[in-house]
Parts: C-alpha cells; structure tokens; sequence
C-alpha cells in the first residue's frame, strides 16, 4: 500500500495541527505562573486570599481578619465577611465557591454599578484566589453562610474532597470564610514567606481599614501580633519615617457624593504626606486597599495636587526669586506619604496589579488634594512659606546642576530654527521635544503643551527617505537640517563616538496621524535616526507618541457619569464598546468621534491624550531582539531604492498580517 511520502520540512519541523495545545483550566497557570503572580516566593499569592477577606471588609462587612502561620508551612485567612455562596450557580450548574477557585475570570467583582457585590475593590479579573489553588499543593476552602457551613478542598487547584455542607451547630460562629493553603514549593525560588514583608502588609491593611482588626499568628514560635487603627494616616507615616518633618503632617481626605459631575460617587483617596529635609523619603500607595508599589495615576494626581497649590502659594506671595523656575519634583523631592485611592472601576497594569493605569485617577486625586492644601497653606502661612523654602531650593540645586552641564557644551552654538517653539527648562533629563506632522497639528501641540519642558517642532510635509543619502549631503534638506539643529546632535554612524554633550533634550517624540499618512511618517523619520543617529535610538532618547484614532463619548451608567474614552485603534474601539456593553449601556447609545489627523483636535485634546506625561501613551524606540546587522537588512528592503521585487516579495508573504486603513 503506497503512501505519500513526508517532505523533508515537515520531519524536520515537526510542526503540524496536532502540535496546536489548547490549555484547559488552571493550566496557564501552572504552565507560565510568572505570568499570574510573583514566583521569588509565595506572599502574593497568600495576599491574593487576603485581598478577598479586606474586600469584605471594605465593603461593609467585616470587622476582623486573622491570619496563621502553620507549623507545617500552610497558611490560614479567616474573615468575618458574608463568606462565599455555595449554592448552584445559575449557569453554570456548579457550586459557586468550586467555580471561584477553579475557573480563571469566575469571580463576584465585576458588576461595579448599583447593587454589585463589590462596588469598589482590588478583585477585577476573577484571577487572583484561582491562581492561588492552582499553585498550592492543598487547599481547603470553609464558608459559614446562611446558617450553614460549606467545606471544599482542592489539591494543584483540582477537586480532591467534595463540597460539603452541614447545619452550623450552637456556639459556631455564624459567617464568614476561612482559606488554609499549602503553596507548592516547586513554583517558587524560596517556599519561606518573607515576615517583615508580611507583617508590613497586614499593618498598612489596619491603617487603611479604621476599626478593622488584623491578626499575625505564628504556631511555630507561638507568637501574636495584632493591628487596630482608630483612624487617620499620620501615625502610620509617622512610624515609618525616616527624618523630622519641616512642616505638620499635611493629612486629608475627599470622596465625590452623589451630585459629582465627573466622579462616581465614593471615588476619592485619603492621603497623609510630610516633607523632610533628609532621609529617604517614604512612599506608599493603595487603590481599593491593593498596594501599588510601583505607583501609577494616582501617585501623578498626588503629585499634580501638591505642586498646583504650593506653585499658587509661591506666586501669591511672590517668593520665587528671579531667574528660578519651579518643577513639580522640586515640591515631590522632599515629600513622603501615605496615599489611598478609591477608584470605581480601577485599571491596572498586569495580574499583580503594581501600577495603576486608570487615566481619570489623576484628576481625581488632584481635584481633592490640591483645593484641601491651598485652604491648609492659607491658614498656616508661616508653614507655607517654610515649604517654599524648601521647594525653592531643591529648584535652584537641579538648575545649578544644569548650568554646570551647558558649561561643557562648545561655543560654536547653532542658531536655532525659527519654527521650533522651544521649552523654558534647561534641564536636559525633563525636556521633551515633538516632532510633530503639519503646521495646523503643531499649533494645537504648542497650544496644548507643557510651555516649560516641552518643546515643538512642526514638519511641513513628508520627511526625505534618507537611507540612501549621504551624510554630507543630509543638511541640503531644510526639515532634516531644522531636525539635527534642534536636537543638538550632529549626524553620525553606528560605529562613530558623537559628541552628545550638546544634546538638548532627553526625548524626542515622533508625533503624527493614527492614519496610514502618519505611519509612513513615522517610518521616514525612524529610518533617518536608524541611519544617521544611530546612537539616539542606542541612548534610549527616541520615542514614539500614540495619538487615538477615536474618541467614544459614553452616557452615565450607574454610579458612573457620562465620560469620553479615547481608543488607539479598531482593536481597542471594540474592546471599549464591549466594555460599555457590560456596563450596562444600550447599543448605540454611545457615540464615536473619528479623528482625520492630529490638526483635528484642541489644544486640550493633545494635552490628554497625547502630551500629558501622566495619561499619554509614549513607545521608546529599541532594537529589542534583533541586533545592527539584521535590522540594517530589514531596512534596506523596506526602504532601498533598488529593492522593489524584495518589497514585492516581503508584502506578498506578509500582506495579510496588517490592517489597511483606507
């Protein structure tokens, strides 16, 4: 019996549909468990448990979280929430408390609206306690609930013990639910949980909850510590400090009500902050009692907040000596605090939810922090004036530090081209500059932007394909000449050493249309600092800004008010439309605003989607995995004059892996 023999690429490869795995369950998790949690140990995935009971509490309905360290490693989190229901889920047709620990997006915080579970909470995903079960080698799940109690025990995140369910006896507490895990060892660089790390976040949980207590219990050393704050910030930040504060602690709070015009009712933060002369400042931040080490928009709020009310003391009492212009980090150097946001619907960046993302949170911190501090400075205004002292002079040691820069710098200077609207600051680390498509775009950008570290640069028409030309040749062109003046770099290859030292600034922006037009742009002006300043992109210094293709004004649902969203591309429009959907808005209700090019839009518009540090969406060009050599051959093909059946070739393969904007 003949058969058709196999071709010497599919043996090799061996790449074919049954190659294609599709994983089931909990999988991904165990599979890639970077991508769900930390893997240097098992704290968050022990924090993941612990974010559920506060959730509970922060809701209402707790006022007591105890957690134990077992003797044999396991950990216990015991709540006095409404614990978790067991019952059927209506259809899926499985017990609830076995969907939420089993299944990946399954959990009780999605409805944010009126008569959600959970209208505001660190939980967005349905991810975080099923990555737990998934990467523990046992796990037992008990929930008192309705005169009831439920037992469940999982093992790798698969059922091991049924549910069940037994009348509570007298004398049982009544509810609430208690998680025992065993984190399997396998998945972590070290299985011991690290107790300063630990400890410091139950006690920060304390302070943000008022009233609830926390509970650390050690079998092994048969130690207790317990946490129960009455209230307030400032003895929290107190404790950690490091340094005397200059002025009193600064301590606040402010929450929309119902009548809010851009806030969901409830939306707010509670923030205390001092300000040292030295030490390491100290700084920390919570949304819905979720810690964010690494900050986010919230953080910026705080910041914007602080320096637009010491900025408005400073200029009504005229302290400012000449000559001295005023940073927001010189008000944030000094500054430690304590800050916890209240965000309906908060965005994060990835599962372990480090950094927040939501652009309106830095509205909304500002709108209560900076009103509070300019009431505050007013009426001690001899405290004031000590924390313009000190905003003062951390402004006059960086412009010193500047000055000692632009010393070095040759004195042959170029004249600067006349079209370039250049920033006020010298300080080459903040300035920006934008190269930017059309006069019409460039007048919004300069309208729009940050007068003193932004600086524009209109380009009038389409760049020159300079992959060909030679560099002696390069300033014939006046746009490319105008380009290399105002940069402060003089054209150069990949193996030269350029002087950098007369560089003007730390970025540079390429600013077009979301549109085909723009991307050729984009493409002209990448392969002019690819060829000619290779060292720019080398350096870190090039960049790509992001401006949306469209805008989507929603009407209120819920809590929520009407708001504007701004999406990227077709990609995000859908994903913004499925999300209104979920929330509840009737299709079509909503409208979508397509931008034709940058010139479309205010000067307001450009400011927050596409040159406020804080909500834009800025891409720093790298090589990334493909070094010089190849990249130069990529380029050459998409670019060389000569490469027209290698052009021809290259869209004929890949043609059908990009989107054509017509």
């Amino acid at each position: 019996m003949a058969t058709s023999p196999k071709t010497s690429s599919d043996s090799a490869s061996g790449y074919s549909e049954g190659s294609i795995r599709v994983l089931k369950g909990l999988e991904p998790v165990k599979q890639r468990p970077g991508m769900y949690t930390r893997t240097d140990n098992p704290l968050h995935v022990i924090q993941e448990v612990l974010d559920n009971a506060a959730d509970e509490a922060l809701a209402g309905h707790g006022k007591k979280i105890k957690v134990t360290l077992h003797a044999d490693n396991s950990v216990s989190i015991e709540d006095d929430g409404r614990g978790i229901p067991f019952g059927l889920h209506p259809e899926e047709k499985a017990p609830v408390i076995e969907l939420v620990y089993t299944r990946l997006h399954a959990g009780g915080k999605f409805d944010k609206g009126s008569g959600g579970a959970y209208s505001f909470s660190g939980g967005l995903h349905g991810v975080g306690v099923s990555v737990t079960n998934a990467l523990s080698r046992r796990l037992e799940v008990t929930t008192h609930r309705e005169g009831s109690i439920a037992k469940l025990t999982f093992s790798g995140g698969d059922v091991i013990e049924p549910l069940e369910i037994r009348k509570l006896e007298a004398g049982e507490r009544k509810q609430g639910t208690t998680v025992r895990a065993w984190p399997d060892a396998k998945y972590f660089e070290t299985a011991a949980l690290p107790m300063s790390e630990l400890t410091h976040l139950l006690r920060s949980k304390a302070v943000l909850m008022p009233g609830v207590s926390v509970t650390l219990t050690v079998e092994k050393t048969k130690d207790t510590q317990q946490w129960l704050y009455k209230g307030g910030l400032s003895d929290y930040l107190m404790q950690t400090l490091n340094g005397d504060p200059v002025i009193p602690l600064f301590e606040g709070s402010g929450h929309a009500d119902k009548n809010a015009d851009n806030f969901a009712e409830g939306e707010g933060a509670d923030w205390c902050v001092a300000f040292t002369e030295d030490g390491q400042p100290v700084r920390e931040s919570y949304v819905n009692l979720i810690p964010t080490s690494a900050g986010g928009t919230h953080e910026s709020g705080l910041r914007d907040g602080l320096f637009t009310a010491v900025k408005g003391f400073i200029e009504l009492h005229s302290l400012l000596p000449k000559g001295v212009k005023l940073l927001p980090e010189d008000v944030f150097a000094r500054a430690s605090y304590v800050l916890s946001a209240k965000v309906l619907d908060p965005q994060f960046q990835g599962q372990i939810k480090e950094r927040l993302n939501s652009r309106d949170a830095v509205r909304l911190v500002s709108s209560f922090v900076r009103p509070a501090l300019e009431l505050w400075l007013n009426q001690h205004v001899d405290y004031g004036k000590r924390l313009a002292e000190l905003a003062i002079k951390a402004a006059q040691t960086r412009q010193r530090a500047g000055q000692k820069v632009e010393k070095r710098k040759g004195s042959g200077v170029a004249v600067l081209p006349g079209k370039l609207t250049d920033c006020e600051s010298k300080d080459i680390s903040h300035n920006e500059v934008f190269l930017v498509e059309g006069d019409s775009a460039g007048g919004s950008a300069k309208m729009g932007r940050d007068k003193e570290s932004q600086a524009i640069l209109p380009l009038r028409g389409k760049v020159l394909n300079t992959w060909e030309v030679e560099r002696d040749r390069l300033f014939a062109n006046t746009e490319i000449h105008d380009i290399s003046v105002a940069v402060g770099v003089d054209p150069h290859g990949p193996s030269d050493t350029p002087d950098m030292s007369g560089l003007r600034y730390g970025k540079i922006c390429i600013l077009s249309d979301a549109d085909v037009d723009g991307s050729h742009i984009q493409v002209l002006l990448l392969t002019l600092f690819f060829r000619h300043f290779p060292k720019l992109i080398e350096t870190g210094h090039v960049y790509v800004a992001k401006p949306p293709l469209f805008r989507v004004d929603a009407p209120a649902r819920g809590k929520k008010p009407a708001s504007k969203v701004y999406a990227l591309d077709e990609g995000e429009l859908t994903a913004t439309l499925d999300k209104l959907r979920k929330d509840g808005v009737r299709e079509g209700a909503w409208s979508i605003s397509r931008f034709k090019g940058l010139g479309e839009m205010s000067a307001e518009q450009l400011w927050e989607t596409t040159l406020n540090p804080d909500t834009r969406r800025l891409m720093k060009v790298q090589l990334g995995r493909f070094d010089f050599t190849s990249t130069q051959g990529e380029i050459t093909k998409l670019m060389g004059k000569g490469e027209a059946a290698a052009r021809r070739e290259l869209m004929e393969l890949r043609a059908d892996d990009v989107d054509i904007d017509v």
